[in-house]
């Protein structure tokens, strides 16, 4: 015999059987039953302010964990409120789970007037998510999580939405044993693959290696760093692979695929080993250059192989196991590295005669600084004051912002210990504070910092509330150009006069204090360094505000 669960016991209970053991949302009248089981099945709840500051709560979770994050939202606008998030997961790979009470099984095609109806939740999310799921029965509640865990382990993790229809999640109906994802194992790539590519790569001249937020897996252990050194390659990341190669290795170029200098190189490589990364407009901020080399693509995603640039040779599989089985490949017996490279025809040829790997890369590193010192050097003293007072294992959240992409992504070094999390792609504003509440609940003894603008904090700025009520150390670094700084600028650069873009001054700091964190000001990167000490250890949100000059 099984149980007879109410359709909000039944799903809280699917998700305990996963695993899950937190969640953030807000309850509202249609999803009380949810609420009411979490405590009993051992899933503790973060009540955010707003839907979307839950959704990227849940995103920072997810990405600091590698577990899925939860959403729970009630009907309407509560889940539509959520959307940008889920957005943003999917650009990122980001296992979420949204669930959410819909409209009633019978409800009639035509509007009634009931609260919060809408004319389909289902076909809203999906055009943001990797599935929408609306369930029809009690028991069927079981099969859409374990329907959404399998995607998350088995396949691209991204978004996926389950609505159980209001009058299901009270309705008392007879159950069976959770059903839970079946026992999966990460996919092996094919051995001929590997052995096209490992041939590829032992007969590459100017080898390069451009690691995405799907090489992760590969990081800790230093297999994609012994596989680059084995070669002498160079190392670029995306946003998304900011540190899986530690950033002050003599080999890694950081986060530089928007280089002009680093793109020309890298057309000029004659092997590229491209992993985890869509090679997209987004991680290079232009059109993908043509490779005149072969390139290598390693992804779990075998559309991937097809999308941007198509790979000359298609490894598809785990990211951990296909760089361990390319290394093997690629190793000389008796483990003797093979760094030094035939010289090239590299554009900096002329400044590093000897052609050794490290001096190339150094002297590439210089140029790509060089293109953007007068921009960039207003955030690098700062930079470094933040990087001087973290641990290595310290999360910095980001936001759509001058500092954060032009700034703290190619000048502010991180390890694979550290996280760095950045809402690529969909570009959302509003990620920094949130994210970083998410990565905090997930772990209560590790640094935390979001690094944002004024303008996108504002975006999202009652989540101070919710990291007050938490009371979790949390400093939140907010450079302040009054305003849209990129997109003033770009106004300008098209000389066009800056409209709507200037942003009516607020004293953030009290602020700050007003939804009962800290708050100051640091003018100087001495000042910076002081009062993040102090942020650390005091308990709730600081946010410390750097005022900057517009342009």
């Amino acid at each position: 015999m099984g149980e007879t669960l109410t359709g909000g016991e039944a799903l809280v209970r699917a998700l305990c059987g996963h695993a899950v053991t937190r969640a953030f949302g807000i309850p509202g009248t249609h999803n009380l039953e949810i609420y009411r089981h979490l405590s009993a099945y051992g899933i503790r709840h973060v009540l955010t302010r707003h839907e979307q500051g839950a959704g990227y709560a849940a995103d920072g979770y997810a990405r600091v964990t590698q577990r899925p994050g939860v959403v729970i939202t009630t009907t309407g606008p509560a889940l539509l409120n959520a959307a940008a998030a889920v957005g943003q997961a999917y650009s990122d790979s980001v296992p979420l789970l949204v669930v959410s009470p819909g409209m009633p099984l019978r409800h009639p095609r035509l509007a009634t007037g009931l609260l919060h109806e809408a004319r389909s939740q289902t076909e809203a999310l999906r055009g943001v998510a990797a599935f929408s799921h609306r369930v029809s029965s009690v028991a069927e509640i079981d099969a859409a999580v374990a329907r959404a865990f399998t995607l998350f382990r088995t396949r691209r993790p991204r978004p996926a939405h389950i609505e159980i229809p209001l009058d299901l999640l009270e309705a008392a109906e007879e159950t069976g044993p959770v059903r839970l994802t079946p026992p999966v194992v990460p996919l092996a790539p094919a051995p001929a693959a590997v052995e096209r590519a490992a041939e590829a790569l032992r007969g590459a001249r100017r080898p390069a290696f451009v690691l995405g937020g799907g090489a992760r897996g590969a990081a800790l252990p230093g297999i994609a760093l012994a596989l680059a050194e084995e070669l002498g390659a160079p190392v670029l990341t995306t946003a998304n692979g900011k540190g899986i190669v530690p950033e002050t290795h003599p080999l890694s170029l950081g986060v530089s695929l928007h280089s002009p200098s680093v793109q020309k190189w890298l057309t000029e490589r004659d092997a590229v080993l491209a992993v985890g990364t869509e090679l997209a407009e987004s991680d290079l901020w232009s059109a993908p250059p043509a490779l005149n080399g072969t390139l290598i693509r390693v992804d779990l995603d075998p559309d991937q192989m097809y999308a941007g640039l198509p790979a000359d040779i298609a490894v598809v599989g785990d990211a951990r196991l296909s760089l361990t089985a390319l290394l093997a490949a690629v190793a000389p017996p008796g483990g003797v590295r093979r760094h030094a490279r035939v010289p090239d025809e590299d554009p900096f040829h002329a400044r590093v005669p000897d052609e050794d790997p490290v001096r190339r890369t150094g002297a590439l590193r210089a140029a790509r600084n060089a293109e953007t010192v007068g921009r960039d050097a207003r955030w690098i003293p700062y930079l470094r004051a933040l990087r001087s007072v973290l641990a290595d294992d310290a999360v910095i959240t980001s936001d759509s912002a001058q500092c954060c992409y032009y700034g703290a992504l190619p000048h502010l070094p991180l390890g694979p210990e550290g996280r760095y999390l950045h809402p690529t792609g969909f570009g959302t504003l509003g990620y920094a504070l949130p994210a970083a509440i998410g990565a905090r609940t997930a772990f209560p003894d590790r640094q935390v910092v979001a690094l944002s603008g004024d303008g996108g904090l504002q975006f999202t700025v009652q989540e101070l509330a919710t990291a007050a009520q938490l009371g979790l150390p949390l400093p939140v670094v907010v450079f302040d150009n009054g305003g849209y700084g990129e997109i003033r600028d770009e106004m300008a650069a098209r000389g066009d006069t800056p409209t709507a873009v200037d942003l009516a001054p607020v004293d953030l700091p009290a602020l700050a204090r007003a939804y009962g964190g800290q708050g100051t000001r640091a003018y100087s990167p001495d000042e910076l360094t002081a009062a993040l000490t102090v942020a650390l250890r005091t308990p709730g949100p600081t946010l410390i505000a750097i005022p900057e000059e517009t342009r």
